[in-house]
């Protein structure tokens, strides 16, 4: 059989058929269970005594959000719960409503979230502004620290934020000693449990720090014998059920929405952070699915239905306890149902334990996670991004007003900001050399007519007078402005040219292979830039003809404009960033060796700047053994570069990129001493595949396909690609191939298993041999589909040496899609 191309029937990840998998329960699962129920149970005793609900009713919601939320939810590593964000809204419904009917309200948002998950419209959540959504939290944060700080004096909490911060002075001169003691104790362990020292402390630390303080606190307590007030679980029979909803329809409605706008949010935004945290997992042995948003919207609403049916408090995801819960090496959803399945069992056998924890001790543990919502880190981005007006705005709105009247506000306040944004146009007016420039940059707007006017008559009567006009939008009353004024200034002897951004005319029609669009779009073959150049004239035919052609072309100026382009626009962005790398000296990350095919941009596929890449590229991205490139009075080139990049700039690791449809690859499969079973196909490949790849081949310059033997430097410099070829087709190697596809063709085949080969004759070179045996070294191996614009990246292997990526010994060799990260993940 051909050994080119793996068949179906090889792949040794193919599960036997005929075999069902029966409900087994791993054993990471399970430990991550006990972590998150440990860290559920205090928190969700905590948070029913923060909004004044039975404290039974924070451990029927986070039973169910473990059991019902766990199973129907679309984040399968998300652990849901009563969380602090409700604390708020839950403390504001039962007072004004009572417990009985708060229970029928949370019923009824489960139901809405269960009507807009039908609609499709979670992943719409994300729009909301971030800042918003932070601000949302902060007030909560300071409302819920604030009630709490009460029962830590011990005393009561009142009403309202500002009820609590005008009955203070009164509480601090009537303070309760044994209350303070007990909550500083719990908030003192709570903070020190994590910064434990040395391998004992590495110990405790696994037990979660909120059990550690509530213990700690509860044992002194008894210890002492003081005299607190203390958790009383009352019996079951008597636990209190949802009622009928009482009072104003439009109170009852606004408090619906309330609670689905709020539980919706952090539930949707708690999975889209699972997710990161998930894929920032080292390891990723097993695959976890993203989350699906609109499925984990309806698990949300089914739990709500089940809570509030039940007596419980409304239910969210809770990003606490999804950390711990990925953090503790969960694979799959049963961590998340046997945490709630814990947490039930605790609430109907370990009641004499929890009752004899001191309230003050939940107060404080509550206090502390209010305190922590208002995020220093988010305040920062919020900063960075000019939205702290929003925040501040949103956090003093939820503590004065509410929670739904905060969220009202902060919406006003990004659509004012927006507005703000979107109208601020700035416009100079210059004179240079006898010509008036008059620049507008952003968009042309009504509110931007009367600037607009003012500096447009300041241009004298008759004069020579450039537009530039940088922005995406003009509305009709800007229009009109300049069209009047440009109608008037020519009719008075002037000259008048609009510009865009680049400097090119926008009033002249252009060829259609010349037009703004295709020549500032990103990312264009850089032939196809002619900003400024003059329209290209018919070819004539004739080797005389074509030498005039291409004169033309460079006496148009294409490297002139491009340079232009480059100090107009992009140097006045990268000029301070670029004299520091001259002042501080180049300290790449990694070595980038790839090929010199001018389809592959490597700043692009990698997402990287100035300094981040040592990039060496060479025909076929090859590696030459030590000893070899030097042979024949070729220069060292690769190794010099490789023994720079490890010695010198010590860089982090090392990647060889591979790329579809590779020339060089090509010129292996069609050399006269290539083996036929080389660049045969496997069985399954088609006459057709084959045909195809001979024709690919075929078309490539005569110079790299059939080089004369011995005579071209091209035909000696592919000599340390055969190893490759002879890789390929040998049987004692893996199948180098990509994850769920078989190579399209024998020259895809040879791509891929060129990235494993180089690989290892990276690893020969001494100085990489060194750095890895050190452990300060890793390998990579990419491969990048053209035509797709997909990287693939290879699997790791597991060897020595902190390596990765398709080095000998490896029993598989798959490359990896490299799947996308959205914006609005990243931006929640």
């Amino acid at each position: 059989m051909s050994a080119c191309v793996p068949t179906h029937e090889d792949q040794p990840h193919s599960p036997p058929p005929g075999r069902r998998r029966g409900f087994r329960i791993a054993g990471a699962d399970f430990s991550a269970s006990i972590s998150v129920f440990l860290i559920a149970l205090p928190l969700s005793l905590g948070i029913a005594l923060a909004t004044g609900a039975p404290l039974q009713a924070g451990l029927v919601a986070a039973a169910v959000g473990g059991l019902v939320a766990g199973r129907f939810g679309g984040a399968p590593l998300q652990v849901s719960g009563p969380a602090a964000g409700l604390t708020v809204v839950t403390a504001d419904l039962i007072h004004q409503y009572g417990w009985r009917t708060t229970c029928a309200i949370t019923v009824l948002a489960g139901l809405a979230q269960l009507g807009l998950s039908a609609m499709r419209v979670a992943r719409s959540a994300l729009a909301v502004s971030p800042a918003i959504v932070h601000g949302m939290l902060a007030g909560i944060g300071v409302t819920i620290a604030l009630a709490q700080l009460h029962i830590v004096l011990g005393g009561s909490p009142q009403s309202s934020a500002v009820a609590n911060v005008q009955a203070l002075p009164a509480q601090l001169a009537d303070l309760h000693p044994a209350s303070i003691t007990v909550s500083a104790l719990t908030v003192g362990v709570l903070l020190a449990w994590p910064r434990l020292p040395g391998r004992t402390g590495r110990i405790l630390r696994k037990a979660p720090a909120a059990l550690a303080a509530v213990a700690a606190a509860t044992l002194v307590a008894l210890a002492a014998g003081l005299s607190l007030d203390r958790v009383d679980l009352p019996s079951w029979s008597s636990h209190a059920l949802p009622e009928l909803p009482q009072g104003p329809v439009l109170g009852l409605l606004a408090a619906v929405l309330t609670v689905t706008l709020v539980a919706s949010v952090e539930s949707l935004l708690s999975a889209v952070a699972v997710d990161k945290l998930v894929a920032a997992r080292k390891d990723q042995d097993i695959q976890i699915p993203r989350a699906r948003l609109d499925r984990e919207l309806s698990g949300q609403g089914v739990a709500n239905v089940v809570s509030g049916a039940l007596g419980g408090l409304p239910i969210t995801g809770v990003a606490v306890r999804s950390a711990a819960n990925v953090a503790a090496g969960a694979v799959s959803r049963h961590s998340t149902m046997l945490h709630g399945l814990w947490v039930a069992v605790a609430a109907l056998l370990l009641v004499s334990v929890l009752d004899l924890i001191p309230l003050a001790a939940l107060a404080a543990l509550v206090m502390v996670i209010g305190i922590q919502l208002v995020n220093v880190v988010h305040m920062r981005n919020v900063q960075r991004n000019r939205e702290l007006l929003v925040y501040v705005g949103t956090l003093a709105g939820v503590v004065f007003t509410g929670v739904l009247e905060g969220v009202a506000i902060g919406i006003a306040l990004a659509v004012a900001v927006a507005l703000h944004r979107l109208t601020r146009t700035r416009i100079t007016l210059e004179e240079q050399d006898g010509v008036h420039r008059l620049r507008a940059r952003g968009q042309l707007m009504f509110l931007a007519v009367p600037r607009l006017s003012r500096l447009l008559h300041q241009v004298p009567q008759g004069s020579d007078c450039v537009v530039e006009l940088d922005g995406s939008f003009m509305d009709h009353a800007a229009y009109e402005a300049l069209h009047d004024w440009q109608v008037a200034h020519l009719a008075q002897g002037g000259t008048v040219e609009f510009t865009g951004g680049s400097g090119v005319p926008i009033a002249e029609p252009a060829e259609p292979s010349m037009g703004s669009n295709t020549c500032c779009r990103p990312w264009t073959p850089w032939r196809n830039h002619h900003c400024g150049a003059p329209a290209e004239q018919p070819r004539t035919q004739g080797r005389t003809a074509d030498k005039q052609w291409v004169s033309s072309r460079v006496q148009g100026g294409q490297l002139a404009s491009g340079l232009s382009s480059f100090q107009r626009h992009t140097a006045p962005h990268v000029r301070g960033e670029l004299a520091r790398l001259a002042r501080e000296g180049q300290q790449p990350s990694q070595l980038f060796l790839t090929c010199a095919d001018s389809r592959l941009v490597t700043s692009m596929i990698t997402a990287s700047g100035p300094g981040d890449l040592f990039t060496v590229r060479n025909v076929g991205n090859l590696v030459p053994l030590p000893g070899e490139e030097g042979a024949e009075g070729q220069d060292e080139s690769v190794a010099a570069a490789i023994e720079y990049a490890v010695d010198v700039l010590q860089v982090e690791s090392i990647t060889i990129c591979g790329h579809s449809g590779c020339g060089a690859m090509q010129a292996l499969l069609s050399t006269p001493d290539a083996p036929e079973t080389a660049g045969a196909p496997a069985p399954q490949a088609t006459a057709q595949t084959t045909a195809e790849t001979t024709s690919r081949t075929a078309s490539q310059p005569a110079s790299l396909t059939t080089p004369q033997a011995g005579s071209s430097p091209l035909t000696r410099w592919l000599r340390h690609g055969r190893p490759s070829l002879e890789r390929m087709r040998s049987r004692d190697h893996a199948w180098a191939r990509i994850s769920g596809r078989l190579p399209a063709d024998a020259v895809e085949q040879l791509c891929l298993t060129n990235v494993v080969q180089q690989l290892e004759h990276l690893r020969a070179h001494p100085a990489v041999a060194r750095r890895l045996a050190e452990g300060r070294l890793e390998l990579h191996g990419m491969y990048f589909h053209v035509g797709e614009a997909q990287a693939y990246l290879l699997a790791s292997d597991g060897s020595s040496g902190g390596s990765s990526g398709g080095l000998s010994g490896s029993s598989d060799e798959v490359f990896n899609r490299v799947a996308p990260t959205a914006f609005e993940e990243s931006r929640a």
